[in-house]
């Protein structure tokens, strides 16, 4: 089973890297309000199910992938 696991900050969560981003990315003169800068992770994983995997990821993300203060994760999942 794939999983990806996209984890970005909540909103509020002051995010430097997406600002700098915004900002050049007027400068080139596109149209951008804001930007958000999240990271994703690939995950080949072995189970039973896409409810167990989708367990597994959840577990993941709450112990190390994501850091649940400050971060959300939204989870997509693949057989294959």
């Amino acid at each position: 089973m794939r999983a990806t696991v996209l984890v970005r900050p909540k909103p509020g969560i002051l995010d430097p890297q997406g600002d700098a981003v915004g900002s050049s990315l007027r400068q080139l003169g596109f149209p951008v309000d804001t930007a958000r800068v999240g990271r994703v992770v690939d995950l080949e994983l072995e189970a039973g199910s896409p409810g167990e995997a989708r367990e597994q990821v959840e577990r993941m993300c709450a112990e190390l992938l994501a850091n649940p203060l400050i971060e959300s994760f939204d989870i997509e999942l693949a057989e294959g």
